[in-house]
């Protein structure tokens, strides 16, 4: 069987809501990303078969197969087609399994998956604000009228037994790694400028570098009045792209290309939908017994920060060694842009990978409806 191969990847800074990156629009930024992985590994936009482009909120600025629209902004030949998943906050990731897919299935040679979102021009839950979402009969399934990723934080941090400290210590953390990666220069490889009107971004924008347990303790719970959960302990509103080129080992040496990892295992998993967050536990045992590896094979983990929760439980259950876990912080501290923050850990996670030499890495993020997708990648020979 074919293999699948990353044989680079790219991402925009992440911007905080309303912040540098707002005033730029999706589709463009997706643009930019595309083009920005084309001119670092030489291939011409023809030769690439598909783009699929993971988006959220696919309503307003993010309508119309954001993926499509991309490739005509990027100016490259109409022949080449664009869709657009929406698998929640995984849509990206899920976009990557789609393109190893085609890639090992022989459909397609070189595909580019990614994702965007801009949170700052289309908000998170807009898309709910007409119709009936859920429908009339899972509503009925599960006696609820709507489905709360906060709620279903503070339903983890109740199973878990996770305190306040313990969340807000976490979530430090994740701005003081944040901080020290972007001073050691540890995503300038992978980050691509944004030019604004105001400017060019250059950095995550999101990190707070002088939080601290006692300032996070200062904040008011947000989902229950006796709650755990608050703006600080939680993953920021924010506008991000990234994207990656996914193609074979013999692609990639005709076309002068050194791969960064190759495709090892992928899975997807569904959980509780009312607590909604925790199956990144299921489908990390999934992807690993699908691999034949054990947790302690794996050298970097790459868990969504969506809520501080979902990463101290997921180590609560999977046993892994906690300093492998997010070592350069994440999205409580840089921000989750939704649709493209699969593609955005991805690109942070390879890049990882050969900075340090790490053989194997493992990425999940929980996803609405409670679902997660893992991937285990193994560093290129």
């Amino acid at each position: 069987m074919r293999d699948a191969v990353i044989a680079d990847a790219v991402r925009a800074p992440i911007g905080k809501r309303n912040g540098g990156l707002s005033g730029v629009h999706p589709v463009d930024l997706s643009a930019l990303v595309l083009t920005a992985l084309l001119e670092r590994t030489g291939v011409e936009p023809g030769q690439v078969d598909d783009v699929i482009w993971g988006c959220v909120t696919q309503i307003g600025d993010q309508s119309t197969n954001v993926g499509r629209q991309a490739v005509l902004a990027a100016g490259w030949p109409e022949s080449i087609p664009g869709t657009t998943v929406d698998r929640a906050c995984g849509s990206s990731q899920q976009a990557v399994h789609f393109a190893v897919a085609a890639v090992m299935s022989g459909q397609q040679d070189v595909v580019i998956a990614g994702g965007v979102e801009s949170m700052s021009r289309v908000p998170l839950g807009s898309a709910r604000e007409t119709g009936l979402p859920y429908g009339p009969l899972v509503r009925a399934r599960y006696r609820t009228d709507s489905f709360s990723q906060g709620i279903g934080a503070e339903m983890m941090a109740d199973k878990w037994n996770l305190s306040r400290l313990e969340l807000d210590e976490f979530s430090a953390r994740s701005h003081q790694l944040a901080a020290e990666a972007i001073d050691i220069g540890a995503f300038d490889g992978q980050i691509v400028p944004v030019p604004t009107e105001a400017g060019v971004v250059r950095v995550d924008e999101g990190v707070r570098r002088h939080t601290t347990t006692e300032v996070l303790a200062t904040l008011r719970p947000a989902f229950r009045p006796d709650g755990r959960i608050h703006a600080g302990n939680s993953s920021q509103i924010s506008d991000g792209a990234g994207a990656l080129l996914i193609t074979t080992s013999e692609r990639a040496a005709e076309l002068g290309l050194r791969p960064i990892a190759r495709f090892h295992a992928g899975a997807v998993r569904g959980d509780d939908p009312v607590m909604m967050l925790s199956a990144p536990i299921p489908a990390t045992a999934a992807v690993l017994s699908r691999a034949g590896l054990r947790i302690g094979d794996i050298g970097i983990f790459e868990v969504n920060e969506a809520f501080a929760p979902v990463p101290l439980a997921w180590l609560a259950e999977t046993g892994a060694d906690p300093a492998r876990l997010n070592p350069l912080g994440g999205a409580i501290a840089v921000g989750h842009p939704l649709g493209g923050s699969g593609a955005i850990l991805m690109t942070r996670l390879v890049h990882r990978m050969r900075d340090t030499g790490t053989r194997y890495g493992l990425q999940t993020m929980c996803e609405a409806g409670g679902m997660a997708n893992a991937t285990i990648l193994e560093l290129a020979a």
